[in-house]
C-alpha cells in the first residue's frame, strides 16, 4: 500500500480566485488519516478533503467556497468528470489519482 494518496485538484469558474488563482494542483495526503473514535474510516472522504482544503489551500473568503460541512450551493463538484452525486457526495472515499474538480457557477453582477 502506498504511503500517500495523490489527488489532482482543479478549480474553475472563478473558484480558482479563492485558491491563489491556481487552477490545477497536485496534492499528496497521507494514505491513511489519523482516525479518532468518532470517524467511520481511516480513508479520506470528500468531506475531510474540504476541511483540509479550507485549512491548507483556501486563501480568501471561505464563505464563498464552504458552507457548514459541505461546499456552498453554486459550487459544482466533479469526481473523475462525473457529478459527485453519483458517488455519494461527501461520503465518497477518495482513491489514488482521483481528479476532483470544483467549478463555481456563481457570478457577480
Amino acid at each position: 500500500m502506498a504511503d500517500t494518496l495523490k489527488l489532482n485538484l482543479l478549480f474553475g469558474g472563478g473558484a480558482e480566485l479563492l485558491f491563489d488563482k491556481i487552477k490545477k494542483r497536485e496534492i499528496e495526503l497521507p494514505a491513511l488519516k489519523k482516525c479518532y473514535p468518532d470517524c467511520q474510516s481511516e480513508k479520506w472522504t470528500i468531506k475531510e478533503l474540504l476541511v483540509w482544503l479550507k485549512d491548507n489551500l483556501l486563501r480568501e473568503r471561505p464563505e464563498l467556497f464552504v458552507q457548514g460541512e459541505s461546499v456552498r450551493p453554486g459550487i459544482l463538484v466533479l469526481i473523475n468528470d462525473a457529478d459527485w452525486e453519483l458517488y455519494g457526495e461527501l461520503n465518497y472515499e477518495l482513491q489514488d489519482n482521483d481528479n476532483i474538480m470544483f467549478i463555481s457557477t456563481l457570478h457577480g453582477g
